[in-house]
Formats: C-alpha cells, sequence, structure tokens
C-alpha cells in the first residue's frame, strides 16, 4: 500500500535527519509531514482499531502543537 510505504519512508527521513543532527525546525517539519500521511494512511485503511489510530494522531498533534508554543515562546526572550 502506498500509504504504508510513505509512512516508513517517512520515519527513515526523521532517524536520519536526527542522527545528522538536523535543527529542531527541520525535525518539527517532518513530523508534521509524518502526521498529515498517516492521517491518509488510516483514511485508506479500514476496520477495527482505526478510530483507536486517529484518536493518537489527534494526541499527537496537541502535543506537537503545545511544544512549538513552548519553542516559540522561548525563541521570543
Amino acid at each position: 500500500m502506498e500509504e504504508a510505504r510513505q509512512v516508513i519512508e517517512r520515519l527513515e527521513r526523521i532517524d536520519a535527519l536526527r542522527e545528522a543532527g538536523a535543527s529542531p525546525d527541520q525535525l518539527l517539519d517532518e513530523v508534521r509531514g509524518l502526521l498529515t500521511q498517516g492521517e491518509r494512511w488510516l483514511a485508506a485503511e479500514k476496520g477495527e482499531g482505526t478510530e483507536r489510530a486517529r484518536a493518537a494522531v489527534r494526541d499527537v498533534r496537541a502535543s506537537l502543537a503545545a511544544d512549538q508554543r513552548k519553542v516559540v515562546a522561548r525563541g521570543s526572550l
């Protein structure tokens, strides 16, 4: 399935960037892309567990937004 392959490739890219010492902004952009791709994958999937996975994506989005606010607040000092 194309969506699953894209998610795996994004995870590998995030890992490579992290190992290469990428900036938090670069990693954050990749994680945002991962969330979008994960949502596409979920939309393509059918069956049990899909709602739990969607809830997990929502939780990650909320956490990511909270972390971004912290980064912006620290940067404005």
